[in-house]
């Protein structure tokens, strides 16, 4: 690993999370003078794991004076304001959207070298590219250059995660404007997951039996395919449709009368009953309860691929689809993200992922993007668990990822998530990963803006 030639060169970590910048630059010299964490129990753990830096609470409430001098501004500023995950307000989020600005105005108290920044990659392109505009403006503004942001993930550095994000690196004029400096380069490479998985793992989230039940209903789907010499689709499987007549093409359920509503079919094909318009509503998908005048095209598109896909089917999928009847509405999607050429069509070994969207299935080459949700763990089937591991009449196969292995993804294998007075809880650890930077990506970054201090 490249080191810094001195410790002369100081950064300061706001939104500080798990430390994913102080790790990276730690790594190759720099010194943290000063953090900032809203959370009360990340900066507990941050404490425990860089014990000898100032960490701050919420950084609205510390004057950008009683921050040390720096030479680097660290931020993982929040996402969830540019998230399409989230209700992508931006700069109009009151509460986060707007922590923007006390960045700025430490930039403007100390004028540091550089800017390192890192936000979700829906952030470029969120309010039509204005919200990136204006970042780059008042940048440039307080005499920084900016470079042209890069969107990165790790997966293509040969670590096996798919998250994508923007990484923003600005250098005060004063010094210079980013001469020579470029962005790592993606490799193609391929990933496995298996790399970061520890098969002798015996402290792990077991699978509940209604977990591993969902999974089989699904498994004999495929198999029936198979039987049947049926292609698994590829878009979004919503069962709820398999049988379904409601009105969804020129018009919209909300719109109809109560008279309408009851002479269709609803989810799973079932009849639409009820005294009032609410009642009828609750026996459609709960998709297509929103209040709109028309659907949009691609939910449109989902429900005619989905009932074309019934009607070709029918013979088989009316049996099929009474052992999803009871079901929550999420388990009766299925996302098939693995192709089907030269793909066995099994679950056993594939990458699972229990989303709001439906029950996720892709390839075992690299893990989705970690979750703030912490109940979207991947799933991973193929693992053969320790006997002395095993609850009483426990399957010996499949389990969640773990913290560890999850840490690994984000460059932070490392980090230790409590000592003998204070441990993170098991489901924010993985919230708190899924909101973390990763810390190799960081570091290859650093290693090219810091080019001419290193040895």
């Amino acid at each position: 690993m490249i080191i810094i030639k001195t410790m002369n060169i100081k950064f300061i970590d706001l939104f500080a999370g798990l430390g994913g910048f102080h790790l990276a630059l730690s790594q190759l010299g720099c010194k943290c003078v000063f953090a900032s964490e809203l959370r009360l129990d990340l900066r507990k753990l941050y404490e425990i794991n860089f014990p000898n830096v100032r960490i701050e609470g919420d950084i609205k409430t510390i004057a950008p004076q009683d921050i040390p001098s720096h030479d680097i501004l660290c931020a993982g500023f929040p996402c969830q304001p540019f998230s399409q995950a989230g209700k992508r307000l931006g700069f109009s989020d009151l509460d986060r959207g707007n922590l923007f600005y006390n960045i700025t105005s430490i930039v403007e108290e100390h004028s540091p070298r550089y800017i390192f920044l890192e936000n979700v990659s829906n952030l470029k392109g969120h309010d039509e590219g204005n919200t990136w505009k204006t970042i780059k403006s008042e940048l440039e503004s307080l005499n920084y250059k900016v470079a042209e942001p890069a969107i990165l993930s790790p997966h293509q550095f040969g670590i096996p995660q798919h998250r994508r994000r923007i990484y923003i690196v600005c250098e005060n004029r004063k010094y210079g404007e980013l001469e020579g400096f470029s962005f790592p380069e993606p490799k193609d490479v391929t990933c496995d997951i298996n790399d970061i998985i520890d098969f002798g793992e015996t402290d792990y989230q077991h699978l509940k039996d209604d977990t591993r039940h969902y999974l089989a209903v699904w498994s004999s789907f495929l198999t029936q395919c198979v039987l049947h010499n049926v292609e698994i689709p590829t878009f979004p499987i919503w069962a709820m449709e398999f049988g379904a007549t409601y009105e969804f093409e020129d018009r919209v359920p909300n719109s109809l009368s109560l008279k309408e509503l009851k002479s269709q079919l609803g989810t799973l094909g079932q009849p639409i009953k009820g005294s009032t318009r609410a009642q009828c509503l609750s026996c459609i998908p709960s998709y297509s309860r929103v209040d709109v005048e028309k659907f949009p095209k691609w939910k449109i598109k989902y429900i005619q691929q989905n009932r074309e896909f019934y009607k070709n089917n029918k013979d088989w999928l009316d049996e099929w689809k009474l052992q999803i009847a009871d079901f929550a509405p999420s388990y009766q999607k299925m996302e098939w993200n693995c192709g089907n050429e030269d793909v066995e069509p099994i679950l056993d070994d594939k990458i699972i992922q229990f989303r709001a969207s439906g029950i996720r299935v892709k390839l075992p080459n690299f893990s989705p993007a970690l979750n703030l949700v912490g109940t979207q763990i991947p799933i991973l089937p193929w693992i053969k668990l320790p006997a002395e591991s095993l609850q009483p009449g426990e399957y010996g196969m499949g389990r969640y990822m773990t913290v560890h292995e999850a840490s690994k993804l984000q460059g932070m294998e490392d980090l230790k998530f409590g000592n003998e007075q204070f441990k993170l809880p098991v489901s924010r650890c993985y919230e708190a990963l899924g909101n973390a930077v990763n810390v190799t990506i960081v570091r290859l970054i650093a290693e090219k803006l810091l080019r001419n201090e290193l040895n």
